[in-house]
């Protein structure tokens, strides 16, 4: 595969590090570059922004300027990897929020002549969605059929034209033993070295 443009996106609210979800950024972003892939890193705790509270704002208003870079690396990306734990079985709110703030019209996507639908305008894109949790990843994907991901990949990602949408749901977390996180951070590696 020829070397990509990966927008690494960490969607853990707590700005700390000690998260292991920031481990498996690392190990991904690793992979990535060791095999020539260029990624730039968004870490959402870090930033300041306020919450929407409009559809008018949403639509008609200005982005926060402490968010423009963020996206403007969404728009140089050709792949997006997004790392969230599963919070009351949805993504974090502070994730939501910055993904409602940077995915605006004229950006993600543009309204059909006579207001009616949408044209989506990140169309070439792909992603991959890691979601770490309490529960095991097999009863949340098959018992509850993760709802709260499969909505944000559909309607938050897949509604301005991302796509394909892989998903790596990475279960027990907090039960797991040293052995067991590290091969997950191989299995992110390997991803990061695909550019995947």
């Amino acid at each position: 595969m020829s070397p990509r443009r990966i927008a690494l996106i960490q969607g853990h609210p707590n700005p700390g590090r000690a998260q292991y979800g920031h481990a498996l950024a690392d190990a991904y972003l690793r992979g990535a570059t060791a095999s020539g892939h260029t990624v730039k890193s968004i870490e959402v705790a870090e930033l300041s922004f306020p919450l929407l509270r409009s559809q008018a704002d949403w639509g008609k208003g200005t982005l926060p300027p402490t968010l423009q870079p963020a996206q403007e690396i969404i728009g140089w990306a050709d792949h997006l990897v997004i790392i969230f734990p599963l919070w009351l079985g949805t993504t974090p709110a502070l994730l939501q929020a910055f993904f409602e703030q940077v995915l605006r019209p004229s950006f993600a996507f543009h309204c059909s002549p006579g207001g009616v639908g949408i044209q989506p305008a990140l169309k070439g894109k792909s992603a991959r969605v890691v979601v770490t949790m309490g529960m095991p990843a097999f009863l949340c994907r098959w018992f509850f059929f993760a709802p709260g991901v499969s909505n944000f990949r559909r309607y938050v990602l897949g509604s301005c034209g991302i796509g394909p949408i892989h998903g790596t749901y990475i279960g027990k977390v907090e039960a797991k033993d040293s052995r067991a996180r590290e091969q997950w951070l191989v299995k992110l590696q390997k991803l990061g070295s695909k550019g995947s």
